[in-house]
């Protein structure tokens, strides 16, 4: 991977270094720019964008297009992006300033500030909540021991009956 993003980065270089060099082309003669390598040459077609790697061969000159992985570069582009917008996030929470020198946003309050403490009339609702919950609780558990021990009589007696009769 680190191989492409250098390769694509020389080929960059190439491309602005050749256009900033030398006028777009009007004909057919300016169309390919070459760069000596120790491969070869690379060859830039300056209407595609193109770049091609041309070697001597035992025929001649032969050029093979160097491959363009366009897509995983954006994506670690975009990742890049994403992790240094986290990292400026969590020195802005630390109150740190950030690599440009700049502090982030003020922090509204501290910690400390936000902190209020109940008053004794919302304690009073809590405890009041709490004891209408437990009572509930309470209330919905007697019901069902109460239902059990019904329908576990109704079940001896059901019982009861089939040995009388038996």
């Amino acid at each position: 991977m680190k191989s492409a993003v250098v390769a694509f980065a020389f080929l960059l270089s190439l491309v602005l270094g050749a256009r900033s060099q030398e006028p777009a082309p009007e004909t057919e003669h300016g169309r390919f720019t070459f760069k000596e390598m120790s491969d070869g040459l690379l060859r830039l077609d300056s209407r595609t964008g193109e770049v091609a790697l041309c070697s001597r061969r035992a025929v001649g000159w032969a050029c093979q297009a160097v491959p363009e992985d366009r897509t995983a570069l954006e994506s670690e582009i975009a990742r890049l992006q994403g992790e240094n917008a986290a990292l400026k996030r969590e020195l802005v929470t630390r109150g740190l300033p950030l690599p440009d020198g700049t502090k982030g946003p003020p922090l509204t309050a501290k910690p400390d500030q936000d902190l209020k403490v109940p008053s004794d009339a919302d304690l009073d609702r809590a405890l009041s909540f709490l004891e209408r919950a437990w009572r509930r609780l309470v209330e919905m558990m007697q019901n069902m021991q109460r239902e059990m021990e019904s329908e576990k009589g109704k079940k001896q007696l059901e019982k009861g009956g089939i040995d009388k009769k038996g």
